[in-house]
Protein backbone atom coordinates (compact mmCIF):
# COMPACT_ATOMS: atom_id res chain seq x y z
CA UNK A 1 0.00 0.00 0.00
CA UNK A 2 2.74 2.79 1.13
CA UNK A 3 4.95 2.07 -2.75
CA UNK A 4 1.36 2.10 -4.66
CA UNK A 5 0.57 5.42 -2.56
CA UNK A 6 4.06 6.57 -3.20
CA UNK A 7 4.02 6.55 -7.06
CA UNK A 8 0.34 7.22 -7.50
CA UNK A 9 1.17 10.64 -5.94
CA UNK A 10 4.59 11.00 -7.19
CA UNK A 11 2.75 10.16 -11.14
CA UNK A 12 0.05 13.18 -10.00
CA UNK A 13 3.26 15.52 -9.82
CA UNK A 14 4.55 13.94 -12.75
CA UNK A 15 1.63 14.65 -14.72
CA UNK A 16 1.40 18.33 -13.01
CA UNK A 17 4.80 18.99 -14.93
CA UNK A 18 3.60 17.51 -18.09
CA UNK A 19 0.68 19.81 -18.44
CA UNK A 20 3.58 22.51 -18.86
CA UNK A 21 4.33 21.09 -22.53
CA UNK A 22 0.98 21.88 -23.61
CA UNK A 23 1.47 25.84 -23.10
CA UNK A 24 4.95 25.92 -23.49
CA UNK A 25 6.70 27.68 -26.66
CA UNK A 26 10.11 25.99 -28.71
CA UNK A 27 12.58 29.06 -27.80
CA UNK A 28 14.99 29.64 -25.10
CA UNK A 29 12.55 32.42 -23.45
CA UNK A 30 9.95 30.18 -22.91
CA UNK A 31 12.21 27.14 -21.47
CA UNK A 32 14.98 29.67 -19.04
CA UNK A 33 12.10 32.03 -17.77
CA UNK A 34 8.71 31.11 -18.65
CA UNK A 35 8.06 33.89 -20.92
CA UNK A 36 8.19 36.09 -18.09
CA UNK A 37 4.39 35.07 -17.47
CA UNK A 38 4.49 33.44 -14.28
CA UNK A 39 1.29 34.61 -11.47
CA UNK A 40 2.44 36.11 -8.39
CA UNK A 41 0.84 33.50 -6.49
CA UNK A 42 2.87 30.51 -8.26
CA UNK A 43 6.15 32.89 -8.20
CA UNK A 44 5.92 33.03 -4.22
CA UNK A 45 5.00 29.91 -3.66
CA UNK A 46 7.39 27.99 -6.26
CA UNK A 47 10.74 30.82 -4.86
CA UNK A 48 10.04 29.36 -1.11
CA UNK A 49 9.63 25.74 -2.51
CA UNK A 50 12.52 25.73 -4.71
CA UNK A 51 14.38 27.64 -1.62
CA UNK A 52 13.87 24.58 0.95
CA UNK A 53 12.97 21.11 -0.47
CA UNK A 54 15.27 18.89 0.18
CA UNK A 55 17.10 21.36 2.44
CA UNK A 56 14.29 21.90 4.40
CA UNK A 57 12.50 18.63 4.85
CA UNK A 58 15.87 16.24 4.97
CA UNK A 59 18.72 18.59 6.25
CA UNK A 60 16.85 21.63 8.90
CA UNK A 61 15.14 18.22 10.10
CA UNK A 62 17.95 16.58 10.82
CA UNK A 63 20.08 19.17 12.02
CA UNK A 64 17.29 20.27 14.55
CA UNK A 65 17.13 16.70 15.96
CA UNK A 66 21.23 16.56 16.28
CA UNK A 67 21.12 19.91 17.50
CA UNK A 68 17.98 21.12 19.79
CA UNK A 69 16.38 24.51 20.12
CA UNK A 70 19.30 26.28 19.13
CA UNK A 71 18.42 25.79 15.39
CA UNK A 72 15.57 27.41 15.93
CA UNK A 73 17.89 30.58 15.02
CA UNK A 74 18.59 29.57 11.47
CA UNK A 75 15.10 30.11 10.83
CA UNK A 76 14.98 33.72 12.42
CA UNK A 77 18.09 34.68 11.02
CA UNK A 78 17.06 33.44 7.84
CA UNK A 79 14.07 34.60 7.11
CA UNK A 80 15.07 37.97 8.32
CA UNK A 81 18.05 38.62 6.09
CA UNK A 82 16.13 37.27 3.43
CA UNK A 83 13.41 39.59 3.77
CA UNK A 84 15.73 42.94 3.90
CA UNK A 85 17.30 41.77 0.85
CA UNK A 86 14.32 41.17 -1.01
CA UNK A 87 13.43 44.99 -0.15
CA UNK A 88 16.29 46.21 -1.39
CA UNK A 89 16.59 43.79 -4.53
CA UNK A 90 13.20 42.18 -5.65
CA UNK A 91 11.94 45.27 -7.82
CA UNK A 92 15.14 46.50 -9.02
CA UNK A 93 15.81 42.66 -10.46
CA UNK A 94 12.80 42.14 -12.29
CA UNK A 95 12.62 45.77 -13.52
CA UNK A 96 15.85 45.07 -15.21
CA UNK A 97 15.80 41.46 -16.40
CA UNK A 98 12.91 43.00 -18.33
CA UNK A 99 14.40 46.24 -19.98
CA UNK A 100 17.33 44.12 -20.87
CA UNK A 101 15.53 41.21 -21.74
CA UNK A 102 17.95 38.87 -19.62
CA UNK A 103 17.58 35.24 -19.93
CA UNK A 104 19.87 34.01 -17.45
CA UNK A 105 21.82 35.09 -14.13
CA UNK A 106 25.04 35.74 -15.20
CA UNK A 107 23.40 38.03 -18.05
CA UNK A 108 22.04 40.26 -15.32
CA UNK A 109 25.27 40.53 -13.68
CA UNK A 110 27.31 41.53 -16.89
CA UNK A 111 24.82 43.91 -18.62
CA UNK A 112 23.14 45.50 -15.95
CA UNK A 113 23.63 49.23 -16.41
CA UNK A 114 23.94 48.88 -20.50
CA UNK A 115 27.57 47.13 -20.41
CA UNK A 116 28.38 43.84 -21.43
CA UNK A 117 31.48 42.44 -19.40
CA UNK A 118 32.47 39.42 -20.82
CA UNK A 119 34.95 38.44 -18.48
CA UNK A 120 32.59 38.62 -16.06
CA UNK A 121 29.54 36.87 -17.69
CA UNK A 122 32.23 34.21 -17.98
CA UNK A 123 33.01 33.94 -14.63
CA UNK A 124 29.76 34.27 -13.13
CA UNK A 125 28.50 31.41 -15.44
CA UNK A 126 31.18 29.25 -14.59
CA UNK A 127 30.67 29.51 -11.11
CA UNK A 128 27.05 28.65 -11.95
CA UNK A 129 27.78 25.55 -13.38
CA UNK A 130 30.30 24.43 -11.06
CA UNK A 131 28.49 25.25 -7.55
CA UNK A 132 25.14 24.65 -8.32
CA UNK A 133 25.84 21.31 -10.11
CA UNK A 134 27.21 20.28 -6.38
CA UNK A 135 23.78 21.74 -4.77
CA UNK A 136 21.55 19.92 -7.57
CA UNK A 137 23.53 16.15 -6.19
CA UNK A 138 22.28 17.48 -2.86
CA UNK A 139 18.84 17.51 -3.81
CA UNK A 140 19.21 14.00 -5.43
CA UNK A 141 21.19 12.46 -2.39
CA UNK A 142 17.89 13.90 -0.05
CA UNK A 143 15.18 12.01 -2.40
CA UNK A 144 17.30 8.80 -1.96
CA UNK A 145 17.56 8.57 1.16
CA UNK A 146 13.74 9.06 2.03
CA UNK A 147 13.09 5.95 -0.33
CA UNK A 148 16.18 4.17 1.46
CA UNK A 149 14.43 4.39 4.71
CA UNK A 150 10.93 3.64 3.81
CA UNK A 151 11.47 0.72 0.82
CA UNK A 152 15.74 -0.10 1.78
CA UNK A 153 16.40 0.73 -1.68
CA UNK A 154 19.89 1.45 -2.54
CA UNK A 155 20.79 5.06 -2.21
CA UNK A 156 21.90 5.42 -5.83
CA UNK A 157 18.29 3.88 -6.70
CA UNK A 158 16.52 6.99 -5.61
CA UNK A 159 18.96 9.08 -7.15
CA UNK A 160 18.86 7.74 -10.47
CA UNK A 161 15.32 8.27 -10.57
CA UNK A 162 15.16 11.74 -9.59
CA UNK A 163 17.94 12.54 -12.42
CA UNK A 164 15.28 10.54 -14.92
CA UNK A 165 12.44 13.02 -13.59
CA UNK A 166 14.43 15.72 -13.93
CA UNK A 167 15.23 15.22 -17.50
CA UNK A 168 11.11 14.76 -17.87
CA UNK A 169 10.33 18.00 -16.73
CA UNK A 170 12.95 19.94 -18.11
CA UNK A 171 11.86 18.71 -21.27
CA UNK A 172 8.33 18.98 -20.89
CA UNK A 173 8.12 22.26 -20.32
CA UNK A 174 11.25 23.53 -18.99
CA UNK A 175 10.99 26.62 -16.08
CA UNK A 176 7.12 26.54 -16.36
CA UNK A 177 6.84 22.65 -15.49
CA UNK A 178 9.57 22.92 -12.45
CA UNK A 179 6.84 26.25 -11.36
CA UNK A 180 3.98 24.09 -11.46
CA UNK A 181 5.58 21.11 -9.53
CA UNK A 182 6.62 23.54 -6.96
CA UNK A 183 3.42 24.64 -6.21
CA UNK A 184 1.93 21.32 -5.86
CA UNK A 185 4.57 19.69 -3.88
CA UNK A 186 4.34 22.49 -1.68
CA UNK A 187 0.80 22.54 -0.99
CA UNK A 188 1.02 18.79 -0.64
CA UNK A 189 4.26 19.18 2.21
CA UNK A 190 2.87 21.94 4.29
CA UNK A 191 -0.17 20.12 4.93
CA UNK A 192 1.78 16.73 5.12
CA UNK A 193 4.24 18.37 7.81
CA UNK A 194 1.07 19.59 9.59
CA UNK A 195 -0.35 16.09 9.73
CA UNK A 196 2.40 14.79 10.72
CA UNK A 197 3.77 17.16 13.77
CA UNK A 198 -0.04 16.52 15.19
CA UNK A 199 0.43 12.98 15.29
CA UNK A 200 4.23 13.20 16.91
CA UNK A 201 2.86 15.78 19.41
CA UNK A 202 0.03 12.93 20.26
CA UNK A 203 2.67 10.16 20.67
CA UNK A 204 4.59 12.24 23.26
CA UNK A 205 1.72 13.71 25.50
CA UNK A 206 1.38 17.06 23.35
CA UNK A 207 3.56 20.39 23.92
CA UNK A 208 4.33 20.49 27.54
CA UNK A 209 5.39 17.02 27.83
CA UNK A 210 7.50 17.32 24.85
CA UNK A 211 9.82 20.10 26.03
CA UNK A 212 9.86 18.51 29.36
CA UNK A 213 11.29 15.08 27.53
CA UNK A 214 13.43 17.15 25.51
CA UNK A 215 15.25 19.30 28.38
CA UNK A 216 15.91 15.58 29.98
CA UNK A 217 18.01 14.93 26.30
CA UNK A 218 20.92 17.15 27.48
CA UNK A 219 21.97 19.74 29.45
CA UNK A 220 22.72 21.80 25.98
CA UNK A 221 19.41 20.46 24.15
CA UNK A 222 17.59 22.89 24.77
CA UNK A 223 19.30 25.75 25.52
CA UNK A 224 18.90 29.30 23.28
CA UNK A 225 22.09 28.94 21.58
CA UNK A 226 24.59 26.21 20.74
CA UNK A 227 27.74 26.01 23.13
CA UNK A 228 31.22 26.57 22.68
CA UNK A 229 30.75 29.95 20.49
CA UNK A 230 33.94 31.25 19.35
CA UNK A 231 32.74 34.91 20.89
CA UNK A 232 32.71 35.49 24.62
CA UNK A 233 29.78 36.62 26.59
CA UNK A 234 26.63 38.48 24.44
CA UNK A 235 28.64 38.86 21.36
CA UNK A 236 29.00 34.94 20.77
CA UNK A 237 25.13 34.76 20.16
CA UNK A 238 24.92 38.34 18.37
CA UNK A 239 27.97 37.05 15.76
CA UNK A 240 26.31 33.67 15.63
CA UNK A 241 22.38 35.06 14.82
CA UNK A 242 23.95 37.97 11.93
CA UNK A 243 25.70 35.11 10.45
CA UNK A 244 21.72 33.44 10.05
CA UNK A 245 21.01 36.82 8.75
CA UNK A 246 23.98 36.98 6.57
CA UNK A 247 22.76 33.41 5.12
CA UNK A 248 19.14 35.06 4.49
CA UNK A 249 20.70 37.94 2.84
CA UNK A 250 22.42 35.59 0.42
CA UNK A 251 19.21 34.57 -1.44
CA UNK A 252 19.94 37.46 -3.73
CA UNK A 253 23.13 35.42 -4.97
CA UNK A 254 20.81 31.78 -6.03
CA UNK A 255 20.15 31.52 -9.33
CA UNK A 256 17.59 29.52 -9.33
CA UNK A 257 15.15 31.07 -6.95
CA UNK A 258 15.49 35.19 -8.68
CA UNK A 259 14.71 33.23 -12.02
CA UNK A 260 11.40 32.78 -10.46
CA UNK A 261 10.99 36.32 -9.89
CA UNK A 262 12.60 37.39 -13.17
CA UNK A 263 9.83 35.12 -14.72
CA UNK A 264 7.12 37.28 -12.84
CA UNK A 265 4.51 38.61 -15.22
CA UNK A 266 4.91 42.15 -13.77
CA UNK A 267 7.04 44.04 -11.12
CA UNK A 268 3.76 45.84 -9.79
CA UNK A 269 3.10 42.31 -8.92
CA UNK A 270 5.78 42.21 -6.25
CA UNK A 271 4.49 42.91 -3.48
CA UNK A 272 1.85 39.81 -3.71
CA UNK A 273 4.43 37.47 -4.73
CA UNK A 274 6.45 38.00 -1.32
CA UNK A 275 3.51 37.60 0.40
CA UNK A 276 2.98 34.31 -0.87
CA UNK A 277 6.64 33.85 0.02
CA UNK A 278 7.10 34.63 3.43
CA UNK A 279 4.26 33.08 4.84
CA UNK A 280 4.69 29.79 3.21
CA UNK A 281 8.38 30.13 4.71
CA UNK A 282 8.12 30.72 8.64
CA UNK A 283 5.27 27.93 8.03
CA UNK A 284 7.99 25.65 6.69
CA UNK A 285 10.51 26.26 8.79
CA UNK A 286 8.37 26.61 11.89
CA UNK A 287 7.57 22.82 10.83
CA UNK A 288 10.61 22.09 10.05
CA UNK A 289 12.12 22.54 13.77
CA UNK A 290 9.46 21.42 15.47
CA UNK A 291 9.30 18.43 13.69
CA UNK A 292 13.51 17.85 14.26
CA UNK A 293 13.00 18.01 17.97
CA UNK A 294 9.51 15.63 18.82
CA UNK A 295 11.78 13.40 16.28
CA UNK A 296 14.27 13.36 18.84
CA UNK A 297 12.33 11.87 21.10
CA UNK A 298 10.60 9.16 19.06
CA UNK A 299 13.80 7.80 17.16
CA UNK A 300 16.81 6.44 18.99
CA UNK A 301 19.95 8.43 18.59
CA UNK A 302 22.29 5.35 18.65
CA UNK A 303 23.23 4.54 15.11
CA UNK A 304 20.78 6.82 13.49
CA UNK A 305 21.34 9.00 10.23
CA UNK A 306 19.56 12.49 11.96
CA UNK A 307 18.90 13.08 7.98
CA UNK A 308 16.64 10.24 7.94
CA UNK A 309 13.84 11.80 10.71
CA UNK A 310 11.41 12.75 8.65
CA UNK A 311 11.18 9.53 6.62
CA UNK A 312 11.25 7.38 9.35
CA UNK A 313 8.65 9.39 11.22
CA UNK A 314 6.64 9.05 8.35
CA UNK A 315 6.93 5.23 8.34
CA UNK A 316 6.58 4.73 11.62
CA UNK A 317 3.57 7.20 12.61
CA UNK A 318 1.01 7.87 9.68
CA UNK A 319 -0.82 4.93 7.49
CA UNK A 320 0.59 3.79 4.29
CA UNK A 321 -1.45 6.74 2.16
CA UNK A 322 -0.14 9.40 4.09
CA UNK A 323 3.26 7.69 4.67
CA UNK A 324 3.63 7.42 0.77
CA UNK A 325 2.08 10.95 0.36
CA UNK A 326 4.44 12.24 2.31
CA UNK A 327 7.93 10.69 0.26
CA UNK A 328 6.41 11.37 -2.63
CA UNK A 329 5.84 14.85 -1.80
CA UNK A 330 9.45 15.13 -0.17
CA UNK A 331 10.82 13.51 -3.61
CA UNK A 332 9.25 15.69 -5.84
CA UNK A 333 10.41 18.69 -3.39
CA UNK A 334 13.75 17.53 -3.83
CA UNK A 335 13.54 17.11 -7.62
CA UNK A 336 11.71 20.30 -8.55
CA UNK A 337 14.54 21.99 -6.93
CA UNK A 338 17.04 19.91 -8.51
CA UNK A 339 15.55 20.64 -11.76
CA UNK A 340 15.54 24.53 -11.22
CA UNK A 341 19.44 24.71 -10.26
CA UNK A 342 19.96 22.47 -13.45
CA UNK A 343 17.77 24.27 -15.46
CA UNK A 344 19.94 27.92 -14.06
CA UNK A 345 23.29 25.69 -15.19
CA UNK A 346 22.02 24.21 -18.43
CA UNK A 347 21.25 27.95 -19.21
CA UNK A 348 24.95 28.91 -18.41
CA UNK A 349 26.39 26.25 -20.12
CA UNK A 350 24.74 26.84 -23.09
CA UNK A 351 23.64 31.31 -23.60
CA UNK A 352 26.73 32.65 -21.13
CA UNK A 353 29.89 30.48 -21.55
CA UNK A 354 29.88 29.71 -25.41
CA UNK A 355 30.60 31.85 -28.21
CA UNK A 356 26.96 33.89 -29.52
CA UNK A 357 26.84 31.90 -33.16
CA UNK A 358 27.01 28.38 -31.03
CA UNK A 359 23.78 29.66 -28.76
CA UNK A 360 20.42 27.37 -29.52
CA UNK A 361 17.37 26.23 -27.76
CA UNK A 362 18.76 22.65 -28.54
CA UNK A 363 22.08 23.19 -26.96
CA UNK A 364 20.25 24.27 -23.97
CA UNK A 365 18.25 21.06 -23.99
CA UNK A 366 22.11 19.23 -24.42
CA UNK A 367 23.24 21.17 -22.02
CA UNK A 368 20.20 20.20 -19.21
CA UNK A 369 21.52 16.61 -20.16
CA UNK A 370 25.02 16.97 -19.30
CA UNK A 371 24.52 19.21 -16.24
CA UNK A 372 22.29 16.63 -14.70
CA UNK A 373 24.86 13.47 -15.43
CA UNK A 374 26.96 15.32 -13.57
CA UNK A 375 25.34 16.64 -10.48
CA UNK A 376 24.08 12.86 -10.28
CA UNK A 377 27.95 11.56 -10.58
CA UNK A 378 27.94 13.67 -8.03
CA UNK A 379 25.62 12.36 -5.42
CA UNK A 380 26.60 8.92 -6.48
CA UNK A 381 29.96 8.70 -5.47
CA UNK A 382 30.17 11.62 -2.76
CA UNK A 383 30.06 11.28 0.73
CA UNK A 384 28.82 14.30 2.20
CA UNK A 385 25.37 15.30 4.05
CA UNK A 386 23.14 17.07 2.82
CA UNK A 387 22.86 20.01 5.02
CA UNK A 388 26.81 20.33 4.42
CA UNK A 389 26.31 20.17 0.54
CA UNK A 390 23.65 23.13 0.47
CA UNK A 391 25.26 24.94 3.08
CA UNK A 392 28.46 25.53 1.19
CA UNK A 393 26.85 25.49 -1.76
CA UNK A 394 24.38 28.63 -1.00
CA UNK A 395 27.31 30.51 1.25
CA UNK A 396 29.24 30.06 -1.96
CA UNK A 397 26.74 31.43 -4.68
CA UNK A 398 25.56 33.95 -2.05
CA UNK A 399 29.02 35.52 -1.39
CA UNK A 400 30.15 35.44 -5.21
CA UNK A 401 26.62 36.95 -6.48
CA UNK A 402 25.15 39.00 -3.68
CA UNK A 403 27.05 41.72 -2.78
CA UNK A 404 27.69 42.62 -6.39
CA UNK A 405 24.02 42.31 -7.14
CA UNK A 406 23.11 44.59 -4.05
CA UNK A 407 25.87 47.58 -5.55
CA UNK A 408 23.92 47.37 -8.76
CA UNK A 409 20.47 48.00 -6.82
CA UNK A 410 21.32 50.77 -4.85
CA UNK A 411 22.85 52.44 -7.90
CA UNK A 412 26.77 51.42 -7.86
CA UNK A 413 28.18 50.58 -11.07
CA UNK A 414 31.37 49.42 -10.40
CA UNK A 415 34.65 48.67 -13.35
CA UNK A 416 34.22 44.85 -14.99
CA UNK A 417 37.93 44.65 -12.91
CA UNK A 418 35.85 45.26 -9.71
CA UNK A 419 33.18 43.89 -10.17
CA UNK A 420 35.42 40.71 -11.17
CA UNK A 421 37.19 40.60 -7.88
CA UNK A 422 34.67 41.02 -5.36
CA UNK A 423 33.02 37.93 -6.97
CA UNK A 424 36.21 36.38 -6.50
CA UNK A 425 37.26 37.51 -2.62
CA UNK A 426 33.93 36.53 -1.90
CA UNK A 427 34.78 32.93 -2.84
CA UNK A 428 38.37 33.13 -1.70
CA UNK A 429 36.68 34.36 2.08
CA UNK A 430 34.16 31.44 1.96
CA UNK A 431 37.07 28.82 1.86
CA UNK A 432 39.61 30.81 4.47
CA UNK A 433 36.45 30.88 7.07
CA UNK A 434 35.73 27.29 6.59
CA UNK A 435 39.72 26.64 6.81
CA UNK A 436 39.95 28.62 9.83
CA UNK A 437 37.08 26.51 11.56
CA UNK A 438 34.99 29.33 12.33
CA UNK A 439 31.96 28.54 10.43
CA UNK A 440 30.03 27.00 13.89
CA UNK A 441 30.04 29.97 15.46
CA UNK A 442 29.51 32.33 12.38
CA UNK A 443 27.93 31.40 9.02
CA UNK A 444 30.71 31.98 6.90
CA UNK A 445 28.52 33.93 4.26
CA UNK A 446 28.37 37.44 6.66
CA UNK A 447 32.40 37.65 6.72
CA UNK A 448 32.32 37.11 2.60
CA UNK A 449 29.78 39.17 1.71
CA UNK A 450 31.26 41.98 3.94
CA UNK A 451 34.66 40.65 2.11
CA UNK A 452 32.78 41.93 -1.35
CA UNK A 453 31.25 45.24 -0.25
CA UNK A 454 34.89 46.19 1.33
CA UNK A 455 36.35 45.19 -1.99
CA UNK A 456 33.84 47.92 -3.64
CA UNK A 457 34.35 50.74 -1.25
CA UNK A 458 38.14 50.47 -1.47
CA UNK A 459 37.58 50.85 -4.88
CA UNK A 460 35.15 53.94 -4.86
CA UNK A 461 36.94 55.16 -2.85
CA UNK A 462 40.50 55.13 -4.46
CA UNK A 463 38.66 56.20 -7.18
CA UNK A 464 37.23 59.14 -5.79
CA UNK A 465 40.68 59.70 -3.89
CA UNK A 466 42.42 59.82 -7.77
CA UNK A 467 39.75 62.29 -9.44
CA UNK A 468 40.55 64.98 -6.48
CA UNK A 469 44.44 64.45 -7.05
CA UNK A 470 43.70 64.42 -10.84
CA UNK A 471 41.21 67.67 -10.32
CA UNK A 472 44.11 69.46 -8.03
CA UNK A 473 46.79 68.76 -10.74
CA UNK A 474 44.89 70.22 -13.19
CA UNK A 475 44.01 73.12 -11.46
CA UNK A 476 47.51 73.77 -10.22
CA UNK A 477 49.03 73.17 -13.61
CA UNK A 478 46.35 76.23 -14.76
Amino acid sequence: MLLASFVGFLLLFLVIGFAASLVRKPDSGDFLVAGRSIPPALAGLSAVATNNSGYMFIGVIGFTYSTGLSAGWLMVGWILGDWMASGLVHRRLREVAGKNDSLTFPEILANWGGQRYTVLLKLVALISVIFLGTYAAAQFNAGSKAMHVLFGWDYSTGAVIGAVMVLFYCFSGGLRASIWTDVAQSIVMIVAMSVMLYVALDKVGGVSSAWQQLSAVSPTHMDWFPPGLAFSGVAGPIMFVLGWMFAGFGVIGQPHIMVRFMALNSVDNLTRARVYYYGWFIAFYFLANAVGLVARLLIPESGFDAELALPTLAHDLLPPVLAGLVLAGLFAATISTADSLILVCSAALSRDLPPKRWQSFTLTRYSTLAVCSLALIIALFGSSSVFQLVIVAWALMASSFGPLLLVYSLGGRPSQRVAVLMVIVGVATVYLWRGLGLSASVYEVMPAMLAGWLVFVVAWLFQRFAGTVAATQERTGE
